[in-house]
């Protein structure tokens, strides 16, 4: 079956050869292209889809094939070369591995070895165009040109971030909770030269300090009790690409210093190891309070806020972005519905004033979970202001009746327990109110369950 799946173009200048390297692979089941070129290999693999395997001469009419190594990476960086050779050098052989050959070997002596060392490298190309499909699918949903705003704040800061992209600069984001930290970290990421690479993300609020230490850098077998064999730290798990440490201002101060070290020397000492671990990683980190006061109260190293703050950004809230409020809504009201299989919906401009006119002390998340709830509880293509929370109507003149307030959140509460289907953790989620609060609320309004 692997076979039927893979392509292989053979790139050799003897056309006897070329045809019997063809017609043997073949009969094995695999898609066979030729090329008797350099030049028309390059042709194929940039007119071709998929490429899994190129079987190369050394010795091609216009160019060295142990050299084309290289450029064929660059077009398909997933498929396998091995490099065919008439005469074979041990410096050749090494700089075609080095260039990023599977393997070289010899024509004639090393016939018998050519389909088995085939199917290797088909089977590792495979795997190699899975993880490149999905890393390739990702990087368009995380760039800059999906966060959606065009208000002066925030184009400033997608401009500060763009720039600082393209370096392996550490990176602070500042903000409050909500204003979208984790998507600026990974559009910087996928937007700068590791981007093939693993994006981490760790909240460092999530865990104790010994759990922490233990995700973060990882552990040895015996380390501590549980410790049955040794674990990657976050940081193992991201070398080469970028790690987003979230609220690391609650990091512990000794495990601040353990950061530290990594910023300074890019390595580190997993729990109950000796050794060190070098790792080459970009950190980008993010907080919502003052680290530099917190360094000054003693809270925070001041040497490590210097290191993580080369290239601060602060996000700005949405109260302090207005114009993408209406943006934003409609964005999030499109997909949920399309989610679950509604018409696209239109807001009123009563309903729009009054999103413009709340708080939002949870930001972007906020607006996200509200237009959630819209979209469960609407019932016509024209989002209009009943549709909202209570508190959105504090002090407006559809509030004069409390008891109207209470009918419409009496409403809002049925329509979502039904969505849910009685779940009430997830109701109370979608509410955005406490779990506690909602069976409250539930005997209050006499709500059957």
């Amino acid at each position: 079956m692997m076979a039927a799946q893979a392509t292989v173009l053979i790139i050799d200048d003897e056309k006897k050869l070329n045809s019997l390297l063809a017609r043997i692979i073949g009969l094995e089941g695999f898609r066979v292209l030729q090329a008797y070129t350099g030049k028309e290999g390059l042709k194929m693999l940039q007119n071709e889809e998929v490429v899994h395997v190129i079987l190369s001469d050394v010795k091609l009419p216009d160019v060295n094939g142990v050299d084309l190594v290289k450029q064929i990476k660059e077009k398909k960086p997933y498929a396998e070369v091995i490099n065919l050779t008439a005469y074979g050098t041990i410096p050749d052989g090494v700089l075609a591995i080095k260039n990023g050959a599977y393997d070289y070997i010899t024509k004639g002596d090393d016939n018998d070895k050519i389909i088995p060392l085939l199917y290797k490298a088909v089977e590792k190309a495979l795997l190699q165009k899975k993880i490149y499909d999905q890393q390739n699918k990702t990087i368009p949903k995380h760039n800059f040109n999906t966060i959606i705003g065009s208000s002066r704040q925030i184009r400033e800061a997608i401009d500060l971030a763009r720039k600082v992209a393209a370096t392996d600069t550490t990176v602070l984001l500042l903000g409050e909770t909500g204003t979208g930290k984790e998507v600026f970290a990974q559009a910087i990421h996928y937007e700068s030269p590791r981007k093939l690479q693993h994006f981490v993300a760790l909240n460092c609020s999530g865990f104790n300090s010994e759990l922490l230490e233990s995700e973060l850098f990882g552990y040895k077998t015996g380390a501590f009790t549980g410790a049955v064999k040794d674990k990657k730290g976050l940081l193992e798990e991201a070398d080469a690409g970028t790690i987003f440490l979230d609220e690391v201002g609650e990091m512990s101060l000794e495990l601040q210093a353990k950061l530290l070290r990594v910023l300074e020397t890019r390595s580190f000492i997993k729990v109950g190891d000796t050794r060190t671990t070098t790792v080459n990683v970009r950190i980008i980190a993010a907080t919502n309070r003052n680290l530099e006061q917190e360094a000054q109260e003693g809270r925070f190293r001041l040497d490590l806020f210097y290191r993580l703050s080369v290239f601060s950004i602060s996000l700005p809230a949405l109260t302090h972005r207005k114009p993408d409020i209406e943006l934003l809504a409609a964005h999030y009201l499109n997909e949920f519905a399309l989610k679950i299989n509604k018409n696209p919906f239109k807001m009123e401009k009563s309903f729009l004033d009054l999103l413009t006119k709340h708080s939002w002390k949870g930001n972007i998340r906020e607006l996200k979970n509200i237009m959630e709830r819209v979209v469960i509880l609407a019932d016509d293509s024209l989002i209009g202001p009943e549709l909202l929370p209570s508190e959105f109507h504090a002090g407006t003149t559809e509030t004069t009746n409390p008891m109207d307030m209470q009918s419409v959140e009496k409403q809002h509460i049925r329509k979502v327990l039904s969505y849910t289907g009685g779940n009430k953790t997830e109701t109370a989620r979608l509410l955005g109110i406490g779990l506690t609060t909602l069976y409250r609320k539930l005997e209050e309004y006499q709500i059957p369950t």
